[in-house]
């Protein structure tokens, strides 16, 4: 029996896909107007993409944004992710910095779930772990290829050592060069759920080729897929609209 991640009500690794949408404003004046507009979307998380925000090396400014951005947002869940640079973020910052801002927000309350790059330090990351479920956050553990979709043999180890070291949800984003390699990060979800995984994972193949991957998680076996209200935060991302009825299709199907 896999475990499934309970958060607000929601239950991610049951049932259809959730649908999580990015925020990406730049000021705390955009948040809080992107805020208010996710306030009337279909939507089931939200992320706080916060590699985007203008003052992201200002601890007292990001934990300001977020208390604006948790007020309006209320009883949604909410993830907070710092995307590096070199897996395809807006920001570099220092490894130091990396980790106190995830772990002071992971402690702050007022979030749910928090993402650090599987590509850090094994301790660093245990670490952080152990920050954010002594406070009830969880945990996604995340790799992002923008270049090339790797082996599949590659593509589960990744999964499954995000796991070993106590990821809740262990999640990959992969470039697709050509239809093949969808198939094969296709090909790897489904293996990887149905050999290894104990917990919900997070799959997709990005750009338009891969959009077939952010549709039929329910199928393969990934749990949540991301959608765009406004401003995508990755290429391929589907309108939220379109993405609910096309998981509701699938999910009455199967």
């Amino acid at each position: 029996m896999k475990k499934t991640v309970k958060v607000r009500g929601l239950t991610i690794g049951e049932g259809a896909p959730k649908i999580c949408v990015p925020m990406v404003g730049e000021t705390i004046t955009e948040l809080i107007e992107e805020a208010s507009l996710l306030k009337t979307v279909d939507l089931d998380v939200v992320e706080w993409r916060v590699d985007f925000f203008e003052h992201v090396e200002d601890l007292d400014k990001v934990i300001e944004a977020l208390s604006a951005i948790r007020s309006i947002l209320d009883n949604t869940p909410l993830v907070f992710t710092f995307r590096s640079a070199k897996e395809g973020g807006e920001k570099e910052v220092s490894t130091a910095y990396y980790f106190e801002l995830n772990k002071v927000i992971a402690e702050s309350g007022q979030i749910d779930i928090v993402d650090v790059e599987l590509f850090n330090d094994d301790e660093e990351i245990r670490s952080l772990i152990s920050a954010a479920h002594s406070h009830n956050v969880y945990v996604i553990i995340s790799n992002h290829d923008f270049d090339k979709t790797p082996e599949k043999e590659e593509i589960v180890s990744r999964l499954r050592k995000a796991q070993e070291l106590g990821g809740d949800l262990p999640k990959i984003a992969v470039m697709p060069n050509s239809t093949a390699d969808v198939l094969t990060l296709l090909d790897a979800t489904n293996t990887m759920n149905d050999q290894y995984a104990d917990r919900p994972i997070i799959t997709m193949s990005m750009a338009g080729m891969g959009v077939i991957s952010r549709l039929a998680g329910e199928v393969f076996g990934s749990a949540l897929t991301f959608g765009a209200a406004k401003k995508a935060s990755a290429p391929g991302q589907v309108p939220v609209t379109e993405l609910r009825n096309i998981l509701s299709v699938i999910n009455r199907n199967l």
